[in-house]
């Protein structure tokens, strides 16, 4: 009989214990070691984004607009209405189209064109004068700021060159100065630049000696030279006549007195 509830007991214990064990949440896995080295991600899908990437700007097959990029600058209109009233557009367009040299500009902004336009010197320059005016601030080259250190003085222009439409360029460690004889003033800003053309910013208007400077006076004519005339005759002097008459007077005297003494005598 002992022996009996001795054995119920051991499996009410035995049944109590499974219960706990099975009631208990299972124990955590043990984490995995970290692998030796991470394999690299897959390439990138259409699906998925890509980091962008630097493509080189591909270079229009025709040239630059020197007037869109000056209007889209927004301060050179006045400039820009002289460029397009001389159609000195067009003479842009050709150099940039037909030639490897390329174009450097310096622009004048409306600020620097107001002092000349008040002044009233503008408007008393005839059309010719206005075109030359304006191709004086053209060169028909490329000129970067590096090419401004080694450049010749002066610097051709399309008005032409020498010591009427002299344009010198002098830099410094931190400028470019701009001198004309009666303008200087320096580079302010790069409006543009690429293989082709170049754009300066200058803040006042480049005056050319030809055009601006007082011309100097031309001298006097000298007389007329007499013409002669082969077939005239030389006209007439009247001699002085005086002594030869006083000469007749006296001798006429002289005769009539011996006449006198002569009938005085006797025979």
């Amino acid at each position: 009989m002992k022996q009996l509830i001795s054995f119920s007991f051991s499996l009410v214990l035995l049944f109590l214990h499974c219960t706990q064990t099975l009631s208990q949440p299972p124990s955590a896995a043990p984490a995995k070691a970290p692998a030796a080295a991470t394999a690299p991600p897959p390439a990138a899908t259409s699906a998925q984004a890509s980091p962008p990437v630097m493509v080189p700007v591909q270079v229009s097959k025709g040239p630059v607009n020197v007037i869109k990029i000056l209007q889209k600058a927004g301060h050179f209109a006045f400039f820009t209405r002289l460029i397009k009233s001389t159609q000195e557009d067009i003479q842009l367009f050709s150099q940039l189209n037909d030639s490897r040299d390329g174009v450097t500009l310096f622009a004048p902004t409306d600020g620097a064109f107001s002092a000349i336009i008040k002044s009233g010197v503008l408007n008393s320059l005839t059309d010719h004068q206005k075109i030359e005016l304006v191709q004086f601030h053209i060169i028909p080259r490329i000129l970067t700021t590096a090419n401004f250190q080694t450049v010749s003085n002066p610097i051709t222009t399309l008005a032409g060159s020498g010591s009427r439409f002299a344009l010198n360029v002098i830099t410094t460690e931190s400028m470019v100065n701009v001198t004309t004889g009666l303008t200087n003033t320096s580079v302010s800003a790069i409006v543009y630049t690429d293989s082709q053309l170049a754009i300066y910013q200058v803040d006042k208007v480049l005056l050319p000696l030809d055009i601006f400077a007082p011309k100097p006076l031309a001298p006097a004519p000298a007389p007329p030279k007499p013409k002669k005339d082969d077939g005239a005759e030389s006209p007439m002097v009247p001699e002085d006549t005086s002594g030869s008459v006083i000469c007749m007077v006296h001798n006429t005297l002289l005769m009539f007195g011996v006449g006198l003494v002569a009938a005085a005598l006797p025979l």
